[in-house]
């Protein structure tokens, strides 16, 4: 195969990739404004929770490190 022709063939698949890209774009179904909200609320507190979770457990094993130590 010559230069020019993988060059023409790399570009249409290019092309290709991008408007599949766009097709599937199109069927997705996106969020509401309540439904992200809603979400990101929950992601937030999540994250919080485990910060505190991870935050404790430091203290805990600094504690204990102290003790031993």
């Amino acid at each position: 195969m010559t230069f020019l022709a993988k060059l023409k063939q790399s570009f249409g698949t290019t092309f290709s990739f991008f408007s599949d890209s766009y097709a599937e774009l199109k069927k997705v179904r996106w969020p509401s404004r309540k439904e992200l909200t809603s979400y990101s609320i929950v992601v937030l507190v999540t994250v919080i929770v485990v910060a505190i979770y991870f935050w404790v457990l430091d203290i805990g094993i600094s504690q204990l490190v102290e003790l031993i130590v």
